[in-house]
């Protein structure tokens, strides 16, 4: 049955009679204050490229960065904390890519161009008439920007960046991985000076004042480097890669130039899971609109059709597409939410209901656009799977580990008819060729309970360069030559943050077979950037063993350089006046340790190469001195969502050496060989 058609208000509900947004006055927010009626001067409005200025930016909300006025269109007059004004910050957006033949002219409230500096309005029509490129389909006509690269601070190369041949999926990851590296720096200093926790502002408010964004400006549909089923933590990441301009608002909107003129509509929603449906259809979502409670006072009032509302309305009629950022609540992290992007919606019908305090409240019902691969049904799927193993169907094999790990490790096939993966033995440690007994011993710290951020007499954060390597989550905070939990030397409970990877794995993987690269490794929840995965377990062998023309053993691992995306995780030092910690191809020291996971291993053996990982391998230390022998931990490069297949860069070959494989990543920055 159609449901658009068929829909019949119930007895307190009533469709909506839209308005047009120009028989709007339009309303500027006063400064505190400001009487703004005792003064003929205009309202101030400050307008970034990428829409609304985030909320939750004014004064006092960044401590660490004064007033509003750090957010000047002149990046050159920035000073972050920990930086010297007299050093500029010279970076220039990240290219706003071409969009797809559904984009607008992005404009702001006014119905002008987003811009921060001044024009006439002849200017402004010449450029608009100069960007107009073409008419899509819909008659939407599309403006096409020229990508400009500026990637240094003082002349100073920045390496984190991406060039002016990056995919439009490498900008996107480039930037996103500069603002975790900010995030995760800033929470370890707050941790130090027991400031705010609010590290995602501080990076964002780095990243926006730097101007260092993906997708700068707004459009209809997709955004460019932005996939279905990328997960995100916090609202301002969708800000910084240009999928959500507003950090707070849910419902996102821009003026667009339609074939028969111009109308305001909406272009993302948010919607933060307090209204989604209770069943499983993941196709539908019905949207609450905003307003309508005071989050000072007990007042409650109506919902206005104004605004972002009122785009939502002109959208039902313009049947224009819609972003759908789902959100879900997520136990297994400190803010308890995860956000899906989950593709592009339509506005089906709308209506006014009654809700349970008495006010009237906005209702929208979207359907997902067909042939768009799974996004939030993922999530529910593996959600199920977690709470009962049962469910999950073609399963071969129900337990790889045999009890070894907390949770089962299952195998999986839907590909052909193999049974499972070939006979070895599992083991969730490493095995040395002598005892540890025998090798140097790592000193311990004295602290008592548990290790403290910035408390100079604990030797584990004085190895680990002074500071503590992991959050309070346990989330990594930057790649280091070697990391140094705390071990059996330690006074130290079990508890201590300063113990991570020893604690081996903590989540539901699966072992599956892949279309062309035998079996690989995914996990059915999701992972954070900078979360411990697991351990390469196998045996420890001697150099003069390993034979390296021999391609009887592909699971031998060996610390060559990786490619240039795991090098440059560590992004962003320079924004806050550090040093950089990038080391090039040329700089890389590889380990002369060597592991072989062929006779005996763990989930880790299973993890196939690609040029455009996800994982990367960080060698740590617990139980032994020996740096030369650590043990060789897996990280999240960035975000993982449920169902991805785990990867980490095998190495780059080197010229003159005939030592490579073909490579079958499939990526699109693939080398060839590994």
């Amino acid at each position: 049955m159609d449901r658009a058609r068929n829909f019949i208000p119930a007895p307190n509900q009533e469709l909506l009679d839209a308005k047009p947004l120009r028989s709007l006055a339009p309303m500027f927010p006063a400064p505190m204050g400001v009487n703004i009626n005792q003064s003929s001067t205009p309202p101030l409005v400050v307008v970034t490229p990428v829409g609304q200025f985030p909320t939750g930016f004014g004064a006092g909300s960044l401590p660490a960065f004064g007033s509003f006025a750090t957010f000047s269109a002149t990046v050159n007059a920035f000073s972050p904390a920990g930086t010297s004004a007299s050093v500029p910050i010279d970076v220039t957006p990240v290219s706003a890519y071409k969009t797809r033949s559904s984009g607008v002219t992005p404009r702001n409230d006014d119905g002008e161009p987003y811009s921060v500096s001044q024009t006439s309005a002849s200017e402004r029509q010449a450029k608009r008439s100069a960007g107009l490129a073409a008419e899509g389909s819909n008659g939407v006509k599309v403006k096409r920007p020229k990508p400009i690269y500026r990637n240094h601070v003082s002349g100073k190369l920045l390496a984190f960046l991406p060039t002016s041949d990056s995919t439009p999926r490498e900008a996107v990851e480039a930037v996103h991985m500069t603002f975790e590296a900010l995030r995760r720096r800033h929470l370890q200093m707050d941790e130090t000076l027991d400031a705010s926790r609010r590290a995602d502002l501080k990076a964002g408010a780095i990243m926006m004042a730097s101007d260092i964004r993906a997708n700068v400006g707004k459009r209809v549909g997709t955004v460019p480097g932005v996939e279905i089923g990328d997960i995100f933590y916090f609202r301002m990441e969708l800000c910084i890669i240009g999928l959500h301009a507003p950090s707070m608002s849910g419902i996102d909107y821009m003026s667009a130039n339609f074939g028969n003129g111009e109308d305001s509509v909406a272009i993302c929603i948010v919607a933060a899971g307090g209204y989604e449906n209770d069943d499983d259809d993941t196709d539908t979502l019905v949207y609450s609109g905003s307003g309508g409670n005071s989050r000072n006072t007990e007042e409650r009032h109506d919902q206005k059709l104004e605004r972002g509302n009122l785009a939502l309305e002109r959208s039902l009629h313009r049947k224009n597409e819609i972003r759908v950022v789902r959100g879900f609540k997520d136990p297994a992290t400190i803010t308890g939410k995860i956000y899906i992007y989950d593709g592009l919606y339509k506005i089906q019908e709308s209506w006014k209901e009654r809700t349970k305090f008495g006010i009237n409240c906005f209702k929208y019902r979207l359907q997902r656009e067909p042939g768009q691969r799974d996004g939030a049904a993922v999530w529910k799927r593996t959600q199920r799977w977690i709470q009962n193993a049962s469910t999950r169907g073609k399963v071969i094999q129900h337990d790889l580990s045999s009890g070894a790990e907390t949770f089962p490790v299952c195998v999986v096939n839907e590909e052909d008819h193999e049974k499972g993966p070939g006979h070895f033995t599992y083991t969730t440690e490493v095995k040395y060729p002598r005892p540890l007994s025998s090798m140097r011993a790592l000193q311990g710290c004295g602290c008592q309970s548990v290790c403290l951020p910035g408390d100079a007499n604990c030797a584990c954060g004085q190895h680990n360069g002074g500071d503590l390597p992991y959050s309070s989550a346990g989330v990594l905070v930057c790649r280091k030559p070697v990391i140094y939990e705390c071990g059996e030397a330690c006074h130290c409970s079990l508890n201590c943050r300063n113990r991570v990877c020893q604690k081996g794995i903590r989540y539901h993987f699966e072992v599956f077979r892949t279309t062309n690269r035998g079996w690989g490794l995914r996990c059915w929840g999701p992972i954070r950037a900078g979360a411990f995965i697991c351990e390469y377990a196998g045996e420890v062998i001697d150099e003069l063993q390993v034979n390296l023309d021999d391609s009887e053993d592909d699971y031998i691992f060996q610390t060559v350089c990786p490619g240039e995306k795991t090098l440059k995780w560590n992004s962003g030092p320079e924004l806050i006046g550090e040093e950089s910690t990038y080391v090039s191809p040329d700089e890389f020291q590889p380990l002369p340790i060597k592991i072989s996971a062929k006779q005996i291993g763990n989930v880790s053996r299973f993890i196939n190469h690609s040029c455009s990982p996800n994982v990367f391998w960080q060698p740590v230390q617990y139980d032994h001195g020996d740096d030369k022998h650590p043990h060789i931990m897996f990280f999240a490069l960035n975000h993982i969502p449920p169902m991805t297949e785990l990867t980490y860069d095998y190495g780059v070959v080197r010229a003159g050496t005939s030592r490579g494989k073909t490579c079958l990543c499939g990526s699109l920055t693939c080398r060839g060989l590994f």
